[in-house]
């Protein structure tokens, strides 16, 4: 009966997560060293110990932990992300545990595949399997911390594909200000809206409220070019005040906003022992959206844009 129950509340509040992440067991005693093993050293300096000592704010969760934190806190779905790896091996590891994950639970996730560009045919076909396989967008992509630009051809072929599937692409975007943190790879927010203006009919997620780029769309101009995009709150927390969903629903409307948690990432450090959504959650429903904005929000948007 207490199964029944909270299956039940879960489908009532509908919560889709459009911002997580999947990681197996096998690199969690160790992340920074299994990343400089494979190559993967952006990876080891985000993942690895701190210079000052402190926690690292990454936190770790097998599927069945990510469930339970799932049901505490009646997410109905989460999207697994691909990571932005420099390796194409690694891309192809990844997108091999995210989709056993969603062999195992179908009902609770989708998935983005893992891609690195440079890898150009090899990373082609790898995105086709993953297609085959459930998933249901690419991403989260880096183009500053993978080692291409923009305009990399290779880089063009997966936004055409991505084009032709009819699937979003999710870009991570670092913020253009404030504090300097371990991994942290500055990028020109000018080149996001390049992007967006020169592939109108790709539907682009930019991570981490693109650095406040919505903002922006103030300038008509701007706007013009910022059609085709959304924006996720991933990481939200570490980054900004709780207004900036207040200020980016009246810039952009909250029609564009995707709710992401980031898990398990601890964006509560001094509140969290290990990675949760619960925190997340509330810092939303104390934003100041409208009950009808907090339904785009917290799952409409991302059951219109994935076909749920």
């Amino acid at each position: 009966m207490k199964s029944r129950k909270t299956k039940a509340s879960r489908q009532s509040a509908g919560v889709i997560d459009a911002h997580t992440h999947a990681y197996p067991p096998e690199i969690f005693s160790d992340p920074a060293g299994w990343a400089r093993a494979r190559g993967e050293h952006h990876w080891a300096e985000l993942a690895g110990p701190r210079a000052d000592g402190k926690r690292s704010l990454q936190g770790f969760a097998d599927r069945g932990a990510m469930l339970r934190a799932m049901d505490a806190a009646e997410v109905e779905r989460c999207v697994l992300l691909g990571w932005y790896w420099e390796r194409h091996e690694t891309c192809v590891w990844h997108n091999a545990v995210m989709a056993e994950w969603l062999r195992a639970s179908p009902d609770r996730f989708s998935a983005f595949a893992s891609v690195q560009p440079l890898s150009g045919a090899e990373a082609l076909e790898d995105l086709r399997r993953t297609r085959d396989a459930g998933f249901c967008g690419v991403g989260e992509v880096f183009p500053a911390a993978q080692g291409f630009a923009m305009d990399e051809p290779g880089w063009e072929k997966v936004l055409a594909w991505a084009e032709k599937e009819k699937i979003p692409v999710n870009l991570h975007v670092p913020e253009p200000a404030g504090r300097d943190y371990p991994g942290y790879v500055a990028s020109s927010l000018r080149d996001y809206q390049k992007l967006a203006r020169t592939h109108p009919r790709v539907n682009f997620i930019f991570a981490h409220w693109a650095g406040l780029l919505p903002l922006l769309a103030l300038n008509p101009s701007v706007r013009t070019d910022l059609r085709n995009v959304y924006y996720d709150t991933a990481a939200s927390p570490l980054l900004y005040d709780p207004e900036v969903y207040r200020r980016v629903a009246d810039a952009v409307g909250a029609e564009r906003i995707l709710f992401g948690s980031d898990y398990p990432l601890r964006v509560f450090p001094r509140e969290q022992r290990e990675p949760d959504f619960a925190r997340p959650l509330a810092e939303v429903q104390k934003s100041g959206l409208t009950r009808k904005e907090l339904a785009l929000v917290l799952g409409g948007n991302a059951r219109k844009l994935l076909g749920l």
